[in-house]
């Protein structure tokens, strides 16, 4: 619940200096995740420093950057869509036990 406000808030500051050591531990609880004090405590100071890292990238100016797919300019390389193999169809179809119209029959199994 926590991270899917991140989309809503213009000030992110705001929003994560206000997680408690209640708020980790009730996460926790609907989460069923057994935790302790001491564990609470580690969560709740690894969450603030993962909230302040995402709050100092928010405010860089991105705007004059272009996207991009790939960290380098790179590009696949395609083989060519040519066929390899025999059509077998005839010879599979030759030794299944029901076929009509050149479609496998199969028993219904959902009514």
């Amino acid at each position: 619940m926590i991270l899917l406000a991140l989309g809503f808030l213009k000030d992110f500051t705001v929003f994560f200096m206000a997680l408690t050591l209640d708020d980790v531990k009730r996460v926790a609880h609907l989460a069923r995740i057994a935790i302790n004090d001491d564990e609470a405590q580690s969560t709740h100071a690894q969450l603030s420093g993962i909230f302040q890292l995402i709050a100092q990238m928010e405010a860089v100016d991105v705007s004059a950057i272009a996207p991009m797919s790939h960290a380098q300019d790179v590009t696949q390389r395609l083989r060519e869509d040519a066929v390899t193999e025999n059509d077998q169809r005839d010879r599979f179809q030759a030794i299944a036990p029901q076929v009509e119209a050149g479609l496998y029959l199969v028993p219904k199994v959902i009514e």
